[in-house]
């Protein structure tokens, strides 16, 4: 569809919004608005124009991320992926907020790693090889 043109916002269901706000605000992520509206919900941007809505209705007994930590492979959608300008930098700087790396993978045309947040949804950085 040719009128689609850029991700608005990415939804995340959370157990905590003071968790999941220092969490992000880790990552450069602002305070927008919140707790707003039925869900209710709350929002953060990115200075790089990336939106989170946080809904905050997670069942606080949840302790998986149903669609990574259990062996059925549910459909859904699995991580967001954050592009970076400098992969070593962003490396070292969530290392250095203590925040622990789960994986890291190099491709030809890529190189990246994946954390997780406080609810366990997972957020991948990635810098393709050409820049």
């Amino acid at each position: 569809m040719k009128e689609i043109t850029r991700i608005n916002h990415i939804g995340l269901r959370v157990k905590n919004l003071n968790a999941s706000r220092q969490f992000y605000q880790q990552l450069g992520f602002e305070f927008i608005a919140g707790p707003i509206g039925p869900e209710p919900v709350a929002i953060m941007e990115h200075p790089s124009g990336i939106n989170i809505n946080f809904i905050l209705n997670a069942d606080s007994d949840c302790t998986e991320n149903v669609l990574m930590d259990i062996a059925a492979k549910n459909t859904g959608y699995t991580h967001v992926a954050l592009e970076v300008t400098n992969i070593e930098s962003a490396r070292k700087t969530i290392k250095a907020l203590g925040i622990t790396i789960t994986e890291e993978v190099e491709f030809e045309d890529a190189q990246f790693f994946f954390i997780r947040d406080p609810d366990k949804n997972v957020i991948e950085f990635h810098q393709p090889s050409n820049r």
